[in-house]
């Protein structure tokens, strides 16, 4: 089966089925222009005093705060960019009442911007930002806009990003939430994910429903669990979806 014909089952996948999840990571992102982790490319592979591995670790914002906001203000940086046809086409299928939750391993905010309103984010976001002493919230503007090293709150305190760090455990509201979405939705579509990273890519095996369609540029090693696999970018996959009025 070609891509084409593959395009026209998931198509007809998706007309058939009433409960929709999407589970999607950096590739998602990448075609709006932010840079992935992991790839040739990705910020894994770019040189720094010290590698971003290391730099988002929690031990390493407590013990480095101004060498963490230096390289999270120059990287991490979301604002500037916007969604691209996957984030619209799921706040679309949302609005049609097909999809019942994004669940998503990015920080950006894309698929809020998008209008998507039931988002799970798994490694929380930029646009979250909280005081360490007082718990005061504050905007991705006020951080990514601070006229200092290191952004501070009114009372003092040092404001860290909602984002989940190495050592640092999953909101567990949001992943419980995850897998009741995944056990109870009958098609799950997993896109722009290598499915590599733990405990992220466990909760595919939650799924019971129909449908299983894995839209990945390369292969992954859940492929064979999948009713359908296509390997290509997923904006070239959600351009041909066809969204129909109910």
């Amino acid at each position: 089966m070609n891509n084409k014909e593959k395009i026209l089952k998931l198509n007809q996948m998706i007309k058939e089925s009433n409960s929709i999840v999407f589970f999607g990571g950096a590739g998602v992102s990448t075609e709006s222009g932010i840079p992935d982790f992991r790839s040739k490319d990705g910020l894994y592979n770019m040189k720094y005093k010290y590698p971003p591995e290391e730099i988002l670790n929690h031990t390493f914002f407590i013990n480095n705060t101004e060498e963490f906001f230096k390289f999270y203000k120059d990287k991490l940086n979301s604002l500037k960019y916007m969604p691209n046809i996957t984030h619209y086409t799921l706040a679309k299928l949302e609005e049609k009442g097909k999809l019942k939750s994004v669940i998503t391993q990015n920080i950006d905010g894309l698929h809020q911007k998008a209008g998507s309103k039931h988002v799970l984010e798994l490694h929380g976001s930029v646009l979250r930002n909280f005081c360490t002493r007082c718990n005061k919230f504050y905007s991705a503007e006020y951080v990514f806009n601070y006229n200092g090293n290191i952004p501070k709150c009114n009372c003092g305190g040092i404001i860290k990003p909602d984002v989940v760090l190495y050592e640092e455990p999953l909101d567990e509201n949001i992943y419980s939430q995850a897998i009741k979405d995944i056990s109870s939705c009958d098609m799950l579509i997993i896109g722009g994910t290598s499915l590599v990273v733990y405990p992220a890519s466990y909760l595919i095996q939650y799924f019971k429903g129909k449908y299983i369609v894995l839209i990945n540029k390369e292969k992954t090693p859940f492929d064979s669990r999948a009713t359908l696999v296509i390997n290509d970018s997923i904006g070239n996959v959600f351009k041909s979806i066809k969204i129909e009025d109910n």
